[in-house]
């Protein structure tokens, strides 16, 4: 876990029908963030099952090695991965949603970036029905209303649901993960009925280092759907500067473990 509201304030303002959360770091706590997200990031890229085999069986300099080769290397990687795991985070921490399936953990290179839907939380409601988060993730020193508008855009896709192939994706994963109860809600509710809209929120995440409360708003106000949204900025103003802290951190960290 990131802990969240150990290092930093939320704010929760409604747009309408719709909430808009203002995540901004606590005086002088910017440095407690980076150690707690780099203690959780690794998990992100190899499952701790696994690092935990190579730790057993072949030792520390392996299981460290292990961590390095997963981790991307170029700004641009890093800064949209860190976006996604923050996503993670907030959704975990900070919603009745799960997302139990790290999906960084199958990228087909570490310096690439994923395709499909970059968040999707699943709750199961009273009524015994699956409930789903869509999310998008962004990250940028400097978000613009372009970036806003494409995530925008990938919500709307497969008529605003979660995609079916990013379904069985995490059906797949949350049945090798032994969670059953999770995988026969995701297989219920695409296999043997139609997802309606009402089973789904929408989450524009973004993790800036520019305030973008005021894009968030907009496009919020200028929603005209009837699915439930949600519209996060995490703020961090030394945006660039803390992601290569949390990075090294998870280097160094992993060479002393």
């Amino acid at each position: 876990m990131a802990n969240i509201k150990t290092w930093c304030d939320v704010a929760t303002s409604a747009v309408g029908a719709h909430a808009l959360h203002q995540i901004t770091v606590k005086p002088g706590q910017v440095d407690n963030g980076v150690d707690l997200v780099a203690e959780a990031l690794p998990e992100h890229y190899v499952a701790a099952h696994h690092l935990a085999r190579v730790l057993r069986r072949q030792g520390k300099p392996q299981a460290a090695a292990l961590v390095e080769e997963r981790l991307p290397t170029t700004k641009q990687i890093r800064s949209g991965d860190l976006g996604e795991i923050l996503g993670v985070a907030y959704v975990n921490e900070l919603t009745d949603y799960e997302i139990g399936v790290f999906r960084l953990q199958w990228k087909d290179h570490r310096n690439m970036a994923m395709r499909g839907d970059d968040l999707i939380g699943i709750a199961e409601g009273d009524d015994g029905r699956a409930y789903f988060l869509k999310g998008e993730a962004k990250s940028a020193a400097n978000i613009a209303a372009a970036t806003i508008t494409a995530a925008r855009a990938a919500l709307a896709g497969a008529e605003e649901r979660p995609t079916p192939h990013a379904l069985l994706f995490l059906s797949e994963k949350y049945l090798s993960a032994g969670r059953e109860e999770i995988c026969d809600l995701i297989d219920e509710a695409t296999l043997d009925r139609t997802i309606d809209l009402d089973q789904v929120e929408h989450l524009i995440f973004t993790f800036t280092g520019n305030a973008a409360g005021g894009l968030l708003t907009t496009d919020l106000q200028n929603y005209a759907g009837t699915v439930s949204q949600i519209a996060v900025n995490f703020h961090v103003p030394t945006h660039q500067n803390f992601i290569q802290n949390v990075f090294d951190t998870v280097i160094a960290n992993a060479r002393q473990s």
